[in-house]
């Protein structure tokens, strides 16, 4: 199965050349490192910045740089900064082309809840209600899994919701799968993952059509 580096690397995939993409707080944040060279993306962080670059390499970090998460990143030519609400006015006016985003769950009809855990102190719900509710191209990064092996892509969400059928393609350590209408589509394999493994570790409604691929990274 892929680590949280596996996964960010086949979301990079799904960015094209010219996208505006959000980057969410945990895995989203890592996928600015594996963009293909030959592809102009701006990445936009809701704390500030646009044009954000990977993560600087020990040493090298600086304390004045950080994203959303509060981890220092690096800039690239041409990186801009500003105060909040520019940078929501990006998100809700729909000048973003990609989001992606962590999650807690996710249910089979696109619902996403990523904010908050009953009984654990949060500040509040962040920028993610905004971004779920005017983005429409939301990819969520995620372990398929807890800890204790239950499965986080669910019939309906257990936990607080962030958005409703909202997510329209999911990528997580066993498998990529597409959101639709009906359920989850599994779309590809981790590599060395079987379909059964992924069924057993999905409680919501799963559709398999054919040979499933495994991932190119």
């Amino acid at each position: 199965m892929l680590d949280k580096n596996g996964i960010a690397k086949r979301i990079a995939k799904e960015v094209q050349n010219g996208y505006y993409v959000n980057l969410g707080i945990g895995i989203p944040t890592l996928v600015a490192n594996f963009v293909r060279d030959d592809i102009e993306v701006e990445f936009q962080s809701e704390n500030g910045v646009l044009g954000m670059g990977p993560f600087p390499f020990e040493g090298e970090e600086d304390a004045d740089l950080i994203n959303a998460g509060k981890q220092t990143i690096t800039t690239l030519d041409g990186a801009s900064f500003f105060d909040s609400a520019t940078s929501f006015s990006m998100i809700r006016g729909q000048h973003v082309h990609l989001t992606i985003l962590g999650a807690m769950e996710v249910a089979e009809n696109g619902d996403i809840a990523n904010w908050k855990i009953p009984g654990y102190m949060v500040k509040g719900m962040g920028g993610a209600m905004d971004l779920v509710a005017s983005a429409e191209n939301i990819i969520v990064a995620m372990m398929h899994t807890n800890k204790k092996g239950d499965s986080k892509l669910l019939k309906r969400c257990s936990l607080p919701l962030t958005g409703v059928a909202c997510v329209k393609k999911i990528v997580t350590n066993l498998a990529v799968l597409e959101v639709t209408k009906d359920g989850f589509k599994l779309l590809e394999r981790a590599p060395g993952i079987s379909v059964e493994t992924i069924q057993q570790a999905t409680e919501g409604y799963l559709i398999v059509e054919g040979v499933v691929p495994e991932m190119k990274l």
